[in-house]
């Protein structure tokens, strides 16, 4: 692919997801094309069909998931970088409740809390390394973690937490790690 054509698929995507995040299922291709700066035809170039773009908006957000624990795994403080992650994640899962209930209503089951789960191996590293810095309590198990992560993605998916609460659940979750 073209550098400029790599641009505008990204500019695309980046707009997708602001406009689903707004206006949810009434948003049109259309306004996608107007918020990237590009001509319709680009965006059906790219994106044949709307559940083309939504599903590209998911893998999308699953790369962002792994590339943001890999930089917190490499140069993220192991003090903190297990629950920066976990806000992310959950904050992430918030972000993108109208792809996923759009893709839905097109027979796509997408659940946040399966793509979470495949992270299991590299949220057990961080949580290890926070354990070892002595910012989470030692008999917190990745098993528990992974549950209440999953519990806490859908419920901010489900019932479209507004940021407020969102931030105020993740506060009061994540000082239940922390040794006493």
């Amino acid at each position: 692919m073209r550098a400029d054509a790599r641009r505008n698929r990204a500019r695309i995507l980046a707009a997708a997801e602001q406009v689903f995040a707004e206006r949810g299922a009434s948003a049109s291709t259309e306004e996608v094309a107007a918020r990237a700066g590009v001509a319709i035809g680009t965006v059906f170039r790219h994106f044949p069909a709307k559940r083309d773009l939504l599903a590209a908006i998911m893998k999308d957000l699953r790369q962002r998931l792994i590339d943001k624990a890999a930089a917190l795994i490499a140069d993220g403080d192991p003090a903190t970088a297990f629950y920066e992650y976990f806000t992310f994640l959950v904050g992430s899962s918030a972000r993108i409740g109208a792809v996923v209930s759009l893709l839905a209503e097109d027979g796509t089951s997408m659940e946040p809390g399966e793509q979470i789960m495949a992270l299991n191996h590299t949220f057990g590293t961080l949580l290890e390394a926070a354990r070892e810095a002595g910012t989470v309590r030692p008999d917190v198990r990745l098993d528990e973690v992974m549950a209440i992560l999953a519990a806490t993605t859908h419920g901010a998916l489900a019932t479209a937490w507004p940021d407020d609460l969102r931030h105020r659940t993740v506060a009061l979750l994540l000082d239940a790690f922390r040794p006493r």
